[in-house]
Protein backbone atom coordinates (compact mmCIF):
# COMPACT_ATOMS: atom_id res chain seq x y z
CA UNK A 1 0.00 0.00 0.00
CA UNK A 2 1.44 3.33 -1.06
CA UNK A 3 2.00 6.17 1.36
CA UNK A 4 -0.45 8.35 -0.65
CA UNK A 5 -3.24 5.87 0.07
CA UNK A 6 -2.34 5.70 3.75
CA UNK A 7 -2.56 9.49 4.05
CA UNK A 8 -6.24 9.54 3.08
CA UNK A 9 -9.23 8.92 5.35
CA UNK A 10 -10.27 5.23 5.26
CA UNK A 11 -13.24 4.52 3.03
CA UNK A 12 -14.51 2.03 5.62
CA UNK A 13 -13.06 1.22 9.02
CA UNK A 14 -13.88 -1.23 11.78
CA UNK A 15 -12.98 0.11 15.24
CA UNK A 16 -12.91 -2.47 18.07
CA UNK A 17 -15.71 -4.34 16.30
CA UNK A 18 -17.16 -7.47 17.87
CA UNK A 19 -20.02 -9.57 16.61
CA UNK A 20 -21.68 -12.27 18.68
CA UNK A 21 -24.57 -14.59 17.88
CA UNK A 22 -26.64 -15.77 20.82
CA UNK A 23 -29.30 -18.45 21.01
CA UNK A 24 -31.63 -17.97 23.92
CA UNK A 25 -33.13 -20.90 25.78
CA UNK A 26 -36.50 -21.99 24.45
CA UNK A 27 -39.50 -22.70 26.66
CA UNK A 28 -38.74 -26.42 27.06
CA UNK A 29 -35.14 -25.72 28.05
CA UNK A 30 -36.26 -23.17 30.64
CA UNK A 31 -38.59 -25.78 32.11
CA UNK A 32 -35.75 -28.32 32.12
CA UNK A 33 -33.60 -25.85 34.07
CA UNK A 34 -36.25 -25.75 36.78
CA UNK A 35 -35.44 -29.42 37.33
CA UNK A 36 -31.69 -28.84 37.43
CA UNK A 37 -30.73 -29.45 33.79
CA UNK A 38 -28.15 -26.63 33.93
CA UNK A 39 -28.66 -25.49 30.33
CA UNK A 40 -27.14 -22.15 29.32
CA UNK A 41 -27.58 -19.72 26.46
CA UNK A 42 -25.05 -20.31 23.68
CA UNK A 43 -23.06 -17.38 22.35
CA UNK A 44 -20.79 -17.61 19.30
CA UNK A 45 -17.93 -15.08 19.37
CA UNK A 46 -17.61 -14.64 15.59
CA UNK A 47 -15.61 -11.37 15.59
CA UNK A 48 -13.61 -10.24 18.63
CA UNK A 49 -12.54 -6.58 18.89
CA UNK A 50 -11.20 -6.22 15.35
CA UNK A 51 -9.62 -3.05 13.99
CA UNK A 52 -9.38 -2.87 10.22
CA UNK A 53 -9.21 0.09 7.82
CA UNK A 54 -9.71 -0.12 4.06
CA UNK A 55 -8.52 2.91 2.10
CA UNK A 56 -9.94 4.26 -1.20
CA UNK A 57 -8.55 2.39 -4.20
CA UNK A 58 -7.06 -0.39 -2.08
CA UNK A 59 -7.51 -4.14 -2.50
CA UNK A 60 -7.39 -5.77 0.94
CA UNK A 61 -7.31 -9.56 1.21
CA UNK A 62 -8.88 -11.12 4.30
CA UNK A 63 -7.74 -14.71 4.82
CA UNK A 64 -8.03 -17.47 7.40
CA UNK A 65 -9.50 -20.90 8.04
CA UNK A 66 -13.21 -21.57 7.64
CA UNK A 67 -15.12 -20.32 10.68
CA UNK A 68 -12.60 -17.64 11.65
CA UNK A 69 -15.11 -14.80 11.17
CA UNK A 70 -14.06 -13.44 7.77
CA UNK A 71 -17.52 -13.40 6.22
CA UNK A 72 -19.12 -11.98 9.35
CA UNK A 73 -16.60 -9.14 9.45
CA UNK A 74 -17.22 -8.46 5.76
CA UNK A 75 -20.97 -8.22 6.33
CA UNK A 76 -20.50 -5.89 9.29
CA UNK A 77 -18.17 -3.60 7.33
CA UNK A 78 -20.59 -3.55 4.39
CA UNK A 79 -23.38 -2.41 6.71
CA UNK A 80 -25.44 -5.55 6.15
CA UNK A 81 -25.07 -6.74 9.73
CA UNK A 82 -24.78 -4.58 12.87
CA UNK A 83 -21.82 -4.89 15.23
CA UNK A 84 -22.44 -6.13 18.77
CA UNK A 85 -19.69 -3.82 20.06
CA UNK A 86 -17.47 -1.16 18.56
CA UNK A 87 -18.35 0.81 15.47
CA UNK A 88 -17.94 0.85 11.70
CA UNK A 89 -17.03 4.18 10.11
CA UNK A 90 -17.74 5.22 6.54
CA UNK A 91 -15.43 8.00 5.36
CA UNK A 92 -14.64 8.72 8.99
CA UNK A 93 -18.28 8.91 10.16
CA UNK A 94 -19.86 6.20 12.34
CA UNK A 95 -22.56 4.28 10.50
CA UNK A 96 -24.88 4.79 13.45
CA UNK A 97 -24.64 8.56 12.91
CA UNK A 98 -25.59 8.39 9.22
CA UNK A 99 -29.21 9.30 8.60
CA UNK A 100 -31.48 9.89 5.64
CA UNK A 101 -29.71 10.49 2.34
CA UNK A 102 -26.24 9.86 3.79
CA UNK A 103 -27.33 6.44 5.02
CA UNK A 104 -28.94 5.57 1.68
CA UNK A 105 -25.84 6.58 -0.28
CA UNK A 106 -23.61 4.52 2.02
CA UNK A 107 -25.82 1.44 1.62
CA UNK A 108 -25.57 1.74 -2.15
CA UNK A 109 -21.84 2.49 -2.08
CA UNK A 110 -20.96 -0.78 -0.30
CA UNK A 111 -22.04 -3.94 -2.10
CA UNK A 112 -21.31 -7.65 -1.56
CA UNK A 113 -20.59 -10.40 -4.05
CA UNK A 114 -21.20 -13.84 -2.56
CA UNK A 115 -19.64 -17.27 -3.04
CA UNK A 116 -22.72 -19.00 -4.46
CA UNK A 117 -24.52 -16.71 -6.91
CA UNK A 118 -27.33 -19.21 -7.42
CA UNK A 119 -28.39 -18.84 -3.79
CA UNK A 120 -28.48 -15.02 -4.07
CA UNK A 121 -30.20 -14.70 -7.47
CA UNK A 122 -33.98 -14.99 -7.44
CA UNK A 123 -34.67 -17.99 -9.73
CA UNK A 124 -38.04 -16.50 -10.77
CA UNK A 125 -36.60 -13.26 -12.09
CA UNK A 126 -34.98 -12.56 -15.43
CA UNK A 127 -31.52 -11.04 -15.72
CA UNK A 128 -32.94 -7.63 -16.67
CA UNK A 129 -34.97 -7.57 -13.44
CA UNK A 130 -32.19 -8.96 -11.23
CA UNK A 131 -29.80 -6.22 -12.34
CA UNK A 132 -32.17 -3.40 -13.26
CA UNK A 133 -34.52 -3.33 -10.30
CA UNK A 134 -32.24 -1.59 -7.76
CA UNK A 135 -30.97 1.24 -10.01
CA UNK A 136 -34.56 1.90 -11.13
CA UNK A 137 -35.92 2.01 -7.57
CA UNK A 138 -33.12 4.32 -6.38
CA UNK A 139 -33.45 6.70 -9.31
CA UNK A 140 -30.07 5.91 -10.85
CA UNK A 141 -31.71 5.18 -14.20
CA UNK A 142 -35.16 5.94 -15.59
CA UNK A 143 -37.57 3.12 -16.36
CA UNK A 144 -37.38 3.59 -20.14
CA UNK A 145 -33.57 3.34 -20.03
CA UNK A 146 -33.29 0.22 -17.86
CA UNK A 147 -32.82 -2.25 -20.72
CA UNK A 148 -30.03 -0.26 -22.31
CA UNK A 149 -28.40 0.31 -18.91
CA UNK A 150 -28.49 -3.39 -17.98
CA UNK A 151 -27.30 -4.40 -21.46
CA UNK A 152 -24.21 -2.19 -21.09
CA UNK A 153 -23.46 -3.72 -17.68
CA UNK A 154 -23.75 -7.35 -18.75
CA UNK A 155 -21.56 -6.66 -21.78
CA UNK A 156 -19.01 -5.00 -19.49
CA UNK A 157 -18.78 -8.15 -17.34
CA UNK A 158 -18.38 -10.41 -20.38
CA UNK A 159 -21.94 -11.55 -21.15
CA UNK A 160 -24.08 -11.08 -24.24
CA UNK A 161 -26.88 -8.52 -24.15
CA UNK A 162 -29.20 -11.12 -25.69
CA UNK A 163 -29.23 -12.90 -22.29
CA UNK A 164 -31.36 -10.25 -20.57
CA UNK A 165 -34.58 -12.25 -20.71
CA UNK A 166 -33.07 -15.50 -19.42
CA UNK A 167 -33.34 -16.93 -15.91
CA UNK A 168 -30.45 -17.85 -13.54
CA UNK A 169 -30.80 -21.63 -14.07
CA UNK A 170 -29.97 -21.12 -17.76
CA UNK A 171 -26.42 -20.01 -16.98
CA UNK A 172 -23.21 -21.71 -15.86
CA UNK A 173 -21.59 -20.95 -12.48
CA UNK A 174 -19.13 -18.48 -13.98
CA UNK A 175 -21.87 -16.70 -15.90
CA UNK A 176 -24.03 -16.44 -12.79
CA UNK A 177 -21.11 -14.89 -10.93
CA UNK A 178 -20.79 -12.31 -13.68
CA UNK A 179 -24.50 -11.53 -13.27
CA UNK A 180 -23.87 -11.04 -9.53
CA UNK A 181 -21.01 -8.67 -10.32
CA UNK A 182 -23.15 -6.70 -12.77
CA UNK A 183 -25.92 -6.47 -10.17
CA UNK A 184 -23.46 -5.03 -7.64
CA UNK A 185 -22.11 -2.53 -10.18
CA UNK A 186 -25.61 -1.40 -11.16
CA UNK A 187 -25.91 0.93 -8.14
CA UNK A 188 -22.47 2.48 -8.78
CA UNK A 189 -20.70 1.33 -5.59
CA UNK A 190 -17.34 2.45 -4.28
CA UNK A 191 -16.63 -0.65 -2.17
CA UNK A 192 -17.10 -4.28 -3.18
CA UNK A 193 -16.90 -6.91 -0.45
CA UNK A 194 -16.14 -10.16 -2.30
CA UNK A 195 -16.96 -13.10 -0.04
CA UNK A 196 -15.19 -16.18 -1.46
CA UNK A 197 -16.51 -15.00 -4.81
CA UNK A 198 -14.30 -17.30 -6.91
CA UNK A 199 -14.05 -20.28 -4.54
CA UNK A 200 -16.86 -22.27 -6.19
CA UNK A 201 -15.55 -21.78 -9.74
CA UNK A 202 -13.22 -23.86 -11.89
CA UNK A 203 -9.61 -22.67 -11.93
CA UNK A 204 -9.80 -21.34 -15.50
CA UNK A 205 -12.99 -19.44 -14.71
CA UNK A 206 -11.44 -18.13 -11.48
CA UNK A 207 -8.68 -16.48 -13.50
CA UNK A 208 -11.21 -14.82 -15.81
CA UNK A 209 -13.25 -13.45 -12.90
CA UNK A 210 -10.14 -12.19 -11.09
CA UNK A 211 -8.98 -10.41 -14.24
CA UNK A 212 -12.46 -8.92 -14.54
CA UNK A 213 -12.25 -7.63 -10.95
CA UNK A 214 -8.96 -5.89 -11.71
CA UNK A 215 -10.28 -4.39 -14.95
CA UNK A 216 -13.35 -3.05 -13.14
CA UNK A 217 -11.17 -1.60 -10.38
CA UNK A 218 -9.22 0.45 -12.90
CA UNK A 219 -12.30 1.50 -14.87
CA UNK A 220 -14.60 2.44 -11.98
CA UNK A 221 -12.07 3.31 -9.26
CA UNK A 222 -13.34 0.54 -6.98
CA UNK A 223 -12.09 -0.51 -3.57
CA UNK A 224 -12.16 -4.20 -2.62
CA UNK A 225 -12.32 -6.19 0.57
CA UNK A 226 -11.50 -9.61 -0.86
CA UNK A 227 -12.38 -12.46 1.50
CA UNK A 228 -10.76 -15.79 0.66
CA UNK A 229 -9.10 -18.89 2.05
CA UNK A 230 -6.87 -19.15 -1.05
CA UNK A 231 -3.55 -17.49 -0.26
CA UNK A 232 -2.38 -17.85 -3.87
CA UNK A 233 -5.30 -15.80 -5.17
CA UNK A 234 -4.88 -13.15 -2.46
CA UNK A 235 -1.16 -12.81 -3.14
CA UNK A 236 -1.88 -12.22 -6.82
CA UNK A 237 -4.43 -9.40 -6.59
CA UNK A 238 -4.15 -7.66 -3.20
CA UNK A 239 -2.27 -4.58 -2.02
CA UNK A 240 -2.46 -5.76 1.61
CA UNK A 241 -3.22 -9.09 3.26
CA UNK A 242 -4.97 -9.39 6.64
CA UNK A 243 -4.88 -12.75 8.43
CA UNK A 244 -7.68 -13.72 10.85
CA UNK A 245 -7.82 -16.52 13.39
CA UNK A 246 -10.86 -17.30 15.54
CA UNK A 247 -12.39 -13.85 15.27
CA UNK A 248 -9.18 -11.82 15.65
CA UNK A 249 -6.72 -10.18 13.26
CA UNK A 250 -3.30 -11.73 13.91
CA UNK A 251 -1.20 -10.18 11.12
CA UNK A 252 -1.34 -7.63 8.31
CA UNK A 253 1.23 -6.67 5.68
CA UNK A 254 1.80 -6.26 1.97
CA UNK A 255 1.78 -9.59 0.07
CA UNK A 256 5.55 -9.56 -0.54
CA UNK A 257 6.33 -8.75 3.09
CA UNK A 258 3.83 -11.25 4.47
CA UNK A 259 4.89 -14.17 2.29
CA UNK A 260 8.64 -13.47 2.60
CA UNK A 261 8.72 -12.61 6.29
CA UNK A 262 5.64 -13.83 8.21
CA UNK A 263 5.77 -12.97 11.91
CA UNK A 264 2.85 -14.83 13.47
CA UNK A 265 3.16 -18.64 13.93
CA UNK A 266 -0.30 -19.12 12.40
CA UNK A 267 0.65 -17.16 9.27
CA UNK A 268 3.92 -19.08 9.08
CA UNK A 269 2.03 -22.37 9.19
CA UNK A 270 -0.40 -21.29 6.46
CA UNK A 271 2.38 -20.17 4.12
CA UNK A 272 4.53 -23.21 4.86
CA UNK A 273 1.81 -25.51 3.54
CA UNK A 274 1.23 -23.70 0.25
CA UNK A 275 1.79 -26.07 -2.72
CA UNK A 276 5.14 -25.55 -4.41
CA UNK A 277 6.49 -26.86 -7.71
CA UNK A 278 10.06 -26.49 -6.45
CA UNK A 279 9.58 -28.70 -3.37
CA UNK A 280 7.44 -31.61 -4.53
CA UNK A 281 8.79 -34.13 -2.04
CA UNK A 282 7.78 -32.15 1.01
CA UNK A 283 5.28 -33.98 3.20
CA UNK A 284 2.12 -32.03 3.99
CA UNK A 285 1.86 -31.44 7.74
CA UNK A 286 -1.34 -29.64 8.79
CA UNK A 287 -1.48 -27.39 11.83
CA UNK A 288 -1.85 -29.63 14.86
CA UNK A 289 -5.11 -29.72 16.75
CA UNK A 290 -8.54 -28.38 15.91
CA UNK A 291 -9.76 -24.79 15.84
CA UNK A 292 -11.22 -24.11 19.31
CA UNK A 293 -14.95 -23.60 19.47
CA UNK A 294 -16.07 -19.96 19.05
CA UNK A 295 -18.61 -20.78 21.76
CA UNK A 296 -15.77 -21.01 24.29
CA UNK A 297 -12.64 -19.38 22.82
CA UNK A 298 -9.45 -19.93 24.85
CA UNK A 299 -8.04 -17.11 27.01
CA UNK A 300 -4.94 -15.17 26.06
CA UNK A 301 -3.83 -15.78 22.49
CA UNK A 302 -6.53 -17.78 20.71
CA UNK A 303 -3.86 -19.71 18.80
CA UNK A 304 -1.91 -20.91 21.83
CA UNK A 305 -3.55 -24.40 22.06
CA UNK A 306 -2.16 -25.16 18.58
CA UNK A 307 1.02 -23.09 18.61
CA UNK A 308 4.33 -25.01 18.89
CA UNK A 309 6.05 -21.91 20.28
CA UNK A 310 3.51 -20.93 22.94
CA UNK A 311 4.82 -20.03 26.40
CA UNK A 312 3.21 -19.08 29.71
CA UNK A 313 2.27 -15.52 28.76
CA UNK A 314 0.36 -16.77 25.68
CA UNK A 315 -2.10 -18.64 27.91
CA UNK A 316 -3.19 -15.54 29.84
CA UNK A 317 -2.54 -12.27 27.96
CA UNK A 318 -4.12 -11.26 24.69
CA UNK A 319 -1.34 -10.05 22.35
CA UNK A 320 -1.85 -6.61 20.82
CA UNK A 321 -1.25 -5.79 17.17
CA UNK A 322 2.16 -4.11 16.98
CA UNK A 323 4.13 -2.78 14.05
CA UNK A 324 7.27 -4.81 13.23
CA UNK A 325 8.19 -2.97 10.04
CA UNK A 326 6.66 -0.29 7.83
CA UNK A 327 3.02 -1.34 7.44
CA UNK A 328 3.64 -4.84 8.84
CA UNK A 329 1.79 -5.57 12.08
CA UNK A 330 1.26 -8.79 14.00
CA UNK A 331 -0.22 -9.88 17.32
CA UNK A 332 2.23 -12.27 18.95
CA UNK A 333 4.12 -12.21 22.26
CA UNK A 334 7.14 -13.68 20.45
CA UNK A 335 7.64 -10.27 18.82
CA UNK A 336 8.10 -8.67 22.25
CA UNK A 337 10.44 -11.49 23.28
CA UNK A 338 12.54 -11.10 20.12
CA UNK A 339 12.73 -7.31 20.56
CA UNK A 340 13.80 -7.75 24.20
CA UNK A 341 16.53 -10.24 23.24
CA UNK A 342 17.77 -7.97 20.45
CA UNK A 343 17.97 -5.01 22.86
CA UNK A 344 19.98 -7.06 25.37
CA UNK A 345 22.30 -8.35 22.65
CA UNK A 346 23.18 -4.86 21.43
CA UNK A 347 23.52 -3.31 24.87
CA UNK A 348 27.05 -2.40 25.97
CA UNK A 349 28.42 -4.61 28.77
CA UNK A 350 28.69 -2.99 32.17
CA UNK A 351 32.20 -2.02 33.27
Amino acid sequence: MTSSIRQTVPLVEAVNVSRRFSRKLDYAEKIANLFGAGLEEKTVHAVDKVNLAVYPGEVVGLVGESGCGKSTLGRVMAGIMPASEGEVRWKGKPLAALQGEERRVMRLSAQMIFQDPMSTLNPRKRVIDLIGEAPKVHGIVKGRDVRDYVASLVERVGLDASYLDRYPHQFSGGQRQRIGIARALAVKPRLLVCDESVAALDVSIQAQILNLFMDLKREFGLTYLFISHDLGVVKHICDRVVVMYLGRVVESATPDELFDNPKHPYTQALIRELPSVTDRRRVFTPIKGEIPSPLHPPPGCHFHPRCPMAFVRCHADRPALKENADGHVSACHLNDLAAHQATNATAEPAI
